[in-house]
């Protein structure tokens, strides 16, 4: 088993539609190791570090008013394939073109407002953890179930 680690953030628009637990119960029900959980309101400045990819796109601001306009959840799972996985349960970006099944497309409205966000690469997963994530708030555990998921 390659066990990897994701970051997963439930979105302002996801916190307040409340589906947090349904998003949460869909990653579980696949079989992904939740290891890190937490619900904030994320400064200015740890959003523009979030997107400093973007940050020479036209819509940078507005991705950082967005996600710092309330609440989010901030999420590490963990598992065999887990970052290109969740990716696939999260669904395409754009809700309109995501398929029924995926979080997007059972729960987006519109692309910006795509309740979601999950690291796209291993590397960026590391960089995305640790940005939100200390080690202290990241727990170590075996799931009683692992030998039913893994061989």
């Amino acid at each position: 088993m390659s066990v990897e680690r994701t970051f997963i953030a439930i979105k302002p628009d996801g916190v307040q539609r409340g589906l947090v637990g349904t998003i949460i119960s869909r990653f579980e029900q696949k079989g992904f190791k939740l290891v890190g959980l937490k619900q904030l309101k994320p400064s200015r400045e740890l959003a523009e570090q979030h997107y400093d990819v973007h940050r020479e796109r036209p819509f940078f601001n507005g991705l950082v008013e967005f996600i710092t306009s309330g609440p989010i959840v901030a999420i590490v799972l963990e598992g065999d394939g887990v970052v290109a996985a969740a990716r696939k349960l999260i669904g395409a970006t754009n809700p309109l073109t995501a398929e029924p099944g995926t979080i997007r497309g059972d729960f987006g409205v519109n692309i910006g407002r795509n309740i979601i966000h999950g690291s796209d690469a291993i590397e960026t997963a590391q960089r995305e953890i640790a940005l939100w994530f200390s080690s202290e708030e990241l727990t170590e555990w075996t799931p009683t179930i692992q030998p039913w998921l893994y061989e």
